[in-house]
């Protein structure tokens, strides 16, 4: 999955950045509000956690910028733990969710997944989908025969956005826009050998190749 991380603190993104990648995340950074707000609009992230006192624009005005023009990226806000008017303002901004400082980074993870979830109309708690189930804390997944399955940080992120969208036709562009960061070599034939990959661990019509389009991940039943 994609998250783009909107926050000025260089300690803090730096240790950030490093566990959302951990956890499976590709992380694109902006350090201002302008950068976040055009990033934001480019239509290629799953979720972003917006500081809101960034400079040269706030988040607050990133936020509403990006709701007026339509833009449904989920969003959770951070915000001073002690400062209450700051998560209304953020919520009628148009944020789904809030975070006050300091926090937990395993409470930021829960709270990234409940919201990504919630935006796939997927249930709460672990991702299932097929007889499939997505253990995202441990990055492997489970069959209905019950054995854990591990899974390579591609692989991971990869199924992980298959799950979200069972049953529709994914572009090997769209793939890698959501597997890869803006760093990233992102070459959409690696996407086949990881496809194989996937194909080898959980069987040959999980994901079904489209010509010319790309694959579908099917949830028979």
């Amino acid at each position: 999955m994609r998250l783009l991380l909107v926050e000025d603190d260089a300690e803090l993104v730096n240790s950030l950045k490093r566990d959302l990648e951990r956890s499976g995340y590709a992380v694109d950074v902006a350090r201002d509000g302008v950068e976040a707000e055009y990033l934001g609009n480019e239509d290629t992230y799953d979720v972003a956690v917006l500081d809101l006192g960034l400079p040269a624009r706030s988040g607050i005005d990133v936020l509403k910028n990006w709701r007026s023009g339509g833009n449904a990226l989920p969003v959770i806000v951070l915000t001073a733990r002690d400062a209450w008017h700051e998560r209304v303002d953020g919520f009628k901004a148009g944020a789904d969710d809030y975070l006050g400082k300091p926090f937990h980074i395993e409470e930021l993870l829960a709270r990234l997944n409940a919201l990504i979830h919630r935006a796939h109309r997927q249930p709460g708690g672990m991702l299932a989908v097929g007889g499939l189930t997505l253990d995202e804390a441990r990055q492997c997944v489970i069959p209905e025969s019950g054995e854990s399955i591990a899974l390579t940080g591609t692989e991971f992120r990869l199924l992980r956005y298959f799950l979200l969208h069972p049953d529709r036709v994914l572009s090997k562009s769209t793939l890698t826009d959501h597997v890869y960061d803006l760093d990233s070599d992102k070459d959409s034939n690696v996407i086949e050998v990881y496809v194989k990959r996937l194909r080898q661990k959980l069987g040959q019509d999980r994901i079904e190749t489209r010509r010319g389009q790309g694959y579908v991940f099917r949830s028979p039943g």
